[in-house]
């Protein structure tokens, strides 16, 4: 939902600098110089709240608030009331007649945003939809637990990724944190002394700057009171101890949005390469077989008809890879894509111990794979047999 927000003041400066403070915020600004303009905007335009300057020519703030609340029409627009250093005393007498907060002059941007966020859901642009960040884009990730081997634990399990984790002990340190770096998702501990990773759940939601940020709970697995907790406040994901880091990984790109479909495929030259990891856990191949479809389908769009399918990094054959393999030779052969095997010798091997795989063929490298490729212009159905 994009907000309307209508600034009514007879300063231009301050109009200016009302709408650079939301600029990078979903939502459209408004402007009046005086309380008569301002009320015909409002009328017309039902915003959905109004910064309101309180000494103004031809109608003041006082008198446009007075209009605005007996309108039954406009009576339920929040207003902020913007006011000099010396009229703090008159915003405070005049609060009963219906403003939500005030702001005194000169202010920052950031107070500006804080206190409208207060009143509306503010939401920045960046979480408008838009093309996901890859895999390989660097991330901060905010981890809060106070002990140390967790945090170390997790940042050994990450630090093949470009995701910098950051490790702080308590609340008051994350708050800190947040308010210097915001970041892209965090990890809290539900073990925290009085309950404060709950507390510091609601401030991280009432912070403009956090509020859509991702916010997983690190809970011991036998704990599930508190697991029920943190479900029913609304915590994005819960994450159980012992922690399995792949699992954990695979989670928290899916909660920041990243695009991870380049661990599984790459346009090299005029063909595309599948590639798996040397561990395919569950999680992977189902993440590597829901783009299996659209990638094949762009590569050729994009005039590819090539495909290798590289398994030399596997670590061991099972079946879980087998269905993912026959899947994407399938739909090869439905777009009429030429394809070709990569794999270990150790691979190779084990394939002749399955009766649906003994008839695989392999090429021991990517380059032999594509020059073989090169040399044929049909649909290499062959590899199957």
């Amino acid at each position: 939902m994009r907000y309307k927000l209508l600034t009514v003041d007879d300063s231009k400066t301050v109009r200016i600098i009302v709408r650079k403070a939301f600029k990078g915020f979903d939502c459209e600004i408004l402007e009046a110089g005086n309380g008569v303009e301002g009320l015909a905007v409002a009328s017309k335009e039902m915003p959905d709240l109004i910064l309101l300057d309180v000494t103004m020519p031809v109608m003041d703030g006082v008198e446009m608030l007075t209009k605005l609340k007996s309108d039954p029409a406009l009576k339920g627009i929040p207003v902020m009331m913007l006011t000099a250093e010396g009229g703090r005393d008159h915003v405070l007498k005049i609060a009963k007649i219906g403003v939500r907060d005030y702001l005194v002059k000169p202010f920052k941007e950031e107070v500006l945003i804080e206190k409208a966020g207060r009143i509306i859901d503010l939401k920045p642009l960046s979480e408008a939809p838009a093309k996901a960040k890859s895999i390989f884009d660097p991330a901060d990730i905010l981890i809060v637990e106070d002990k140390p081997a967790i945090i170390q634990q997790i940042q050994e399990g990450l630090k093949h990724t470009p995701w910098k984790v950051h490790g702080v002990a308590t609340q008051g340190e994350a708050i800190d944190f947040c308010s210097r770096t915001p970041p892209d998702l965090i990890l809290v501990s539900l073990s925290l002394p009085d309950e404060s990773a709950f507390t510091l759940f609601r401030l991280v939601r009432t912070n403009v700057k956090t509020k859509y940020t991702p916010v997983f709970a690190l809970v011991v697995k036998t704990e599930t009171t508190q697991q029920q907790q943190a479900q029913t406040l609304g915590f994005n994901a819960i994450v159980t101890k012992p922690i399995d880091l792949g699992e954990l990984e695979t989670k928290m790109a899916k909660a920041m949005n990243l695009d991870t479909s380049q661990r599984y495929y790459a346009l090299e030259g005029d063909t595309l390469v599948m590639r798996l990891p040397e561990n395919c856990a569950p999680a992977v191949l189902a993440e590597a077989a829901d783009y299996m479809k659209p990638k094949f389908a762009q590569a050729v769009d994009a005039g590819q008809n090539k495909v290798v399918i590289d398994i030399h990094q596997l670590k061991s054959l099972h079946m879980g890879v087998i269905k993912l393999l026959f899947q994407a030779m399938q739909t090869c052969r439905d777009l009429a894509m030429q394809f070709v095997l990569v794999g270990s010798a150790q691979i190779i091997t084990e394939c002749k111990g399955f009766e649906d795989t003994r008839g695989w063929t392999f090429f021991e490298s990517i380059e032999e794979a594509k020059a073989n490729l090169s040399k044929s212009p049909a649909p290499q159905l062959a590899s199957t047999t």
